[in-house]
């Protein structure tokens, strides 16, 4: 059957019987999408830092996986009208390929009770959506990318929330956006559970609520300001300002983050009171992008995110986060896209990271981290759209084993319609 008699028969039932005039338009803006990844993890650990003996006897040396992803992305049009409703779908399968007992648990797939990886797991998700005007208003799976809270895509699978999320740009330059999240899946996971704090080892769980704003108050300048709160855990603000500079025939750009992280309600997760100040400069010239940045943190506690999630923050990079309790940390980065050098697709990129003055209990504590990737996106011909990228990372600490990591990823997005 061709995609267009498939979506003609699909348009067919579904102007059977959605109860709105113009449903036709449900099916004829919607697009269906096939992603493929191929992920294969090599971590060595090199220490035993801040492990006692009996710990580090039993401690893993290395770890080890390959497994294959399916995420398959349904996203519907809008039915017509003042008023139009939708639906969005996605499903998601992941496939041990290679594995063991004393090489699980790189994040790629669930780990059993006996140390071994599932041969397999999946997920499935479905969103209500409805539209007035440019304002939004999704209920059911969502994968939220706010300042106050961004969901982690860095392994096999996505991690998924589910809740409500508006989002509305009716005002030219002003996109708000406020929700509610109570349940989400790690990216290893299949299982739903209550939201909670990264960390926390308690079986207590709360609601996520957030809403903020984004302005873009010229082509050059963008403001953000967001609010988040994890009932009886944290509440938290979040200021940030981006500009961009024509500069000697490139850009400069700046990027200004400040976080205000305090407990909240019964505070589940202990005492939590610090403020967070982070910036990065960087110039692109010719394909160069040159940048440094540096981040402190000041008060109680490190910084608070849900678990799992992925933390707005410069460092938050391929193993270390570096934002323990009163760290400062430096930062510095490459990066080079070859299209300059009439290589398209292919791009370069390294960083360093040294963090230090943090505490970790009553102790003083020091981290560093070296990354490196390099990624090829196939231009054309019956491979357009693979994608391969190669990530080393090596990270060193003294209060957390040190790790070299090796990651080789395969993409291919296929588009169905």
């Amino acid at each position: 059957m061709s995609r267009a008699v498939f979506r003609g028969a699909t348009c067919g039932l579904l102007c059977g019987w959605l109860p709105v005039a113009g449903a036709a338009g449900f099916v004829d803006d919607s697009k269906l999408k096939l992603q493929l990844r191929n992920v294969y993890f090599n971590e060595n650990f090199r220490d035993e830092q801040g492990m006692s003996a009996r710990a580090a006897a039993s401690a893993k040396s290395e770890r080890v996986e390959w497994a294959q992803g399916f995420l398959l992305d349904y996203q519907s049009g809008f039915t017509a009208g003042t008023f139009g409703v939708g639906l969005d779908a996605l499903g998601l399968v992941g496939i041990r390929l290679d594995s063991g007992r004393g090489r699980s648990g790189t994040g790629l797939l669930p780990v059993h009770d006996d140390g071994r990886a599932a041969n397999e797991f999946a997920s499935a998700g479905v969103t209500a959506k409805a539209r007035i005007g440019q304002t939004v208003v999704k209920h059911g799976t969502l994968l939220p990318k706010t300042p106050v809270l961004v969901y982690n895509d860095a392994r096999l699978l996505p991690q998924t929330y589910q809740g409500t999320q508006l989002t509305s740009t009716d005002i030219d330059g002003l996109t708000l956006t406020a929700g509610h999240l109570d349940r989400f899946k790690q990216r290893d996971s299949s299982d739903s559970t209550g939201l909670y704090l990264d960390g926390y080892a308690g079986g207590r769980s709360g609601d996520f609520n957030f809403a903020g704003a984004d302005y873009a108050v010229s082509k050059q300048l963008r403001l953000s300001y967001f609010h988040g709160q994890l009932e009886h855990f944290y509440r938290q603000d979040f200021a940030g300002l981006v500009h961009e500079l024509p500069l000697a025939g490139g850009v400069l750009s700046t990027d200004l983050r400040y976080f205000k992280s305090r407990d909240s309600g019964a505070a589940h997760g202990g005492a939590i009171d610090n403020d967070m100040f982070s910036g990065q400069v960087a110039y692109a010239h010719s394909g160069h992008t040159l940048g440094v940045g540096y981040q402190v943190l000041d008060g109680e506690a490190g910084l608070p995110y849900i678990s799992g999630a992925t933390v707005y923050s410069f460092s938050n990079v391929g193993i270390g986060k570096f934002i323990e309790e009163e760290e400062k940390t430096w930062m510095a980065s490459y990066a080079y896209n070859f299209a300059a050098a009439g290589v398209p697709g292919l791009t370069f990129m390294a960083r360093y990271l040294s963090g230090d003055n943090g505490r970790s209990g009553a102790e003083g504590i020091k981290e560093w981290e070296r990354d490196a990737e390099l990624a090829y996106v196939v231009q054309g011909g019956p491979l357009k759209g693979l994608g391969v990228k190669l990530r080393n990372y090596v990270y060193r600490s003294d209060f957390a084993r040190g790790r070299d990591s090796n990651r080789l990823y395969l993409t291919y997005d296929v588009a169905i319609w």
